[in-house]
């Protein structure tokens, strides 16, 4: 990468971000929207004041806003004007083979640390941020490896601090690999993620005068130490899936090395049953500077453990296991103890399984519709 320039990048560090304070984190809220009312009348583009993300207040949170608290980048159809701020405040990523394709969104403070670099061109009256060395994969990933081990060597970003040396894929119109990011990074250039998400439970025996057994939910707490959402809630078994891993294998190893569990276990149980997908705008609680943009799809599988088979920890990431009901579950997730995409998976779980319904949640569709979101950006 000889065509790197590392003092162009120090050179176009900004000395700060432009966050500022706010007091709601509801994504129809249209206080977080300041409006020019001159440029209102005059036309119809309005100015976005970024406001710093931060999760619901604590209390009693219902399922509706356990999902809002995730999937909480602005929808055009419940508030239009507060969408296209947005929109039209980020740069839009792109490569330069696939001009008319978006890849993601870069806020404004992050995008300028590329200008004058040889590889990459802002384009600041159409607000695109463009990739424009490399004319395949391997190119491409190259310059993005170059570029985010620059960006660390500054110590300007905070979320490139814990280092994961794992490559994450991002994917063109025909669903090819594009190139691949450094998973620290990935929530600088705003591209989908992915991961996988396992719920296993176990159905307990019948009390004695009763001929119904009980669905009990395995539930991991992360590590106090670890860098997103410590000691937090989380689903049985999670983690990211890097750049050549199928969803299923992917699972099996985080089964493994977070869990302890068997892979003849898992492999005999295991149910794919879908995915999760959501549009995250991270809160001080994921690591690293607030305000970076995380669309994610997990990839969602079920497995029932007999009794006797019990999860344990395998590695730092899991503190332990605590096999639970699903009421101490559900009143977990009201008092915001699970790290917010695992409340996701869980009510994807509880719709599955009947837990949740319509006649015990009047929020049930927007919740269905919310668990499914559906990216602009390509996918495989």
């Amino acid at each position: 990468m000889d065509s790197f320039n590392f003092g162009s990048l120090r050179q176009y560090i900004p000395t700060e971000l432009p966050w500022t304070s706010h007091t709601s984190m509801n994504p129809d809220d249209e206080d977080d929207l300041q409006v020019d009312d001159a440029q209102e009348r005059q036309s119809d583009t309005f100015t976005l004041t970024m406001t710093e993300p931060a999760p619901i207040a604590d209390g009693p949170k219902s399922n509706l806003d356990l999902v809002a608290e995730c999937d909480n980048f602005p929808y055009y159809q419940t508030n239009p004007k507060l969408f296209l701020a947005h929109v039209n405040y980020y740069y839009g990523l792109y490569v330069d083979a696939y001009p008319d394709t978006k890849l993601g969104f870069v806020l404004p403070s992050i995008a300028k640390v590329l200008t004058g670099l040889p590889d990459w061109k802002l384009d600041e009256n159409r607000r695109r941020l463009t990739l424009v060395g490399g004319s395949n994969e391997a190119e491409r990933t190259a310059i993005l490896a170059a570029t985010t081990k620059a960006m660390q060597a500054t110590n300007y970003f905070q979320v490139l601090s814990k280092w994961r040396n794992e490559l994450y894929p991002v994917y063109g119109p025909q669903r090819e690999l594009l190139f691949s990011v450094e998973r620290a990074a990935s929530p600088l250039f705003g591209i989908i993620t992915y991961g996988c998400h396992m719920t296993a439970y176990t159905r307990m025996s019948a009390s004695s005068g009763s001929d119904k057994s009980e669905t009990k939910i395995w539930v991991a707490r992360r590590a106090a130490t670890k860098q997103t959402y410590g000691g937090m809630l989380d689903n049985t078994v999670a983690g990211g899936m890097a750049t050549g891993e199928s969803p299923l294998e992917s699972m099996i190893r985080e089964c493994a090395e977070e869990a302890s569990l068997a892979e003849d276990v898992v492999r005999r149980g295991i149910k794919p049953v879908g995915t999760v997908t959501y549009f995250h705008i991270r809160d001080q609680r994921a690591g690293g500077e607030t305000g970076l943009l995380q669309p994610e799809c997990e990839y969602v599988y079920d497995l029932e453990l007999p009794e006797g088979i019990v999860p344990a920890p395998c590695d730092d990431e899991v503190a332990g296991f605590e096999l639970k009901t699903v009421e101490e579950v559900k009143e977990a997730m009201r008092n915001g103890e699970f790290k917010p995409n695992c409340a996701m998976v869980l009510l994807d779980f509880f719709v599955r399984h009947g837990f949740l319904t319509a006649e015990n949640d009047e929020g049930y569709i927007e919740i269905v519709a919310r668990l499914h979101r559906k990216f602009e950006f390509p996918t495989p």
